[in-house]
C-alpha cells in the first residue's frame, strides 16, 4: 500500500460499492439463496489488495443498511473479513484454482455470518437462504449448526460465482488500467 491514494483507486472503490448494492438488490428482490453483495469487494481486494478490499464491504453495508436492508449493517464484519481474506489469498496464493480460493475466502466469512444469523436473528434474515435454515433448524442439527451448514454452502456458491464474474471482467480490462491500479 502506498501512502497516496489515486483517483483510479477511489473510482474503483466507488464502482465496487455500486456493484455490491446492485447485487444485493437483485438477490433480495428475487429471494435468491445467494447474496451477490460481495462482487465489488472481491474485485477491489483482487486488484488493490487486502487493505483496500475492506472499504467496499463496509461502505456498501452502511448504504444498504440505511436504505433498504437493515440486516446489512449487522453483517458488516463479514464484508471486512471477506475483503481482507480475498486480498491475502490472491496476493499469497497464485496457483490455486478458483474453487479452492473460493473455499479459503468462504470459511472465515461463513463462520462469522452463521454466528450473526443464529445469535442475533435466530436464523431469520432477509436472505432467500432463511427458508433452508428454518427447515434444517427443526432437525437434530439445531439452529447454530443449521446456520453454519446453510451459510457455508450459500457463501461458497456465492463466492465462486462472484469470483468467476469478477475474473471475467478483469480479463477484459486493459493492461494499462490494471497497471495503474497496482502502482
Amino acid at each position: 500500500m502506498s501512502g497516496k491514494i489515486s483517483v483510479h483507486k477511489i473510482t474503483l472503490i466507488a464502482l465496487a460499492i455500486v456493484i455490491n448494492i446492485v447485487g444485493s438488490y437483485i438477490a433480495l428482490g428475487l429471494h435468491l439463496p445467494v447474496y451477490l453483495d460481495s462482487m465489488g469487494t472481491i474485485m477491489t481486494a483482487i486488484l488493490l489488495g487486502p487493505f483496500y478490499g475492506l472499504f467496499p464491504g463496509v461502505l456498501s453495508a452502511l448504504i444498504t443498511g440505511m436504505t433498504s436492508d437493515i440486516y446489512a449493517l449487522y453483517y458488516m464484519p463479514v464484508g471486512i473479513v471477506l475483503g481482507v481474506m480475498t486480498g491475502f489469498v490472491f496476493q499469497k496464493n497464485k496457483s490455486n484454482k478458483l474453487f479452492v480460493k473460493s473455499f479459503y475466502i468462504s470459511v472465515p466469512a461463513s463462520l462469522i455470518s452463521a454466528c450473526i444469523t443464529a445469535t442475533v436473528f435466530g436464523g431469520i434474515t432477509s436472505s432467500g437462504s432463511t427458508m433452508l435454515v428454518q427447515l434444517l433448524a427443526k432437525t437434530p442439527l439445531g439452529l447454530m449448526l443449521s446456520c453454519l451448514i446453510v451459510q457455508f454452502f450459500t457463501d461458497y456458491f456465492d463466492r465462486l460465482l462472484s469470483l468467476w464474474l469478477v475474473f471475467s471482467v478483469i480479463k477484459k480490462l486493459p493492461d494499462s488500467l490494471t497497471n495503474k491500479l497496482k502502482n
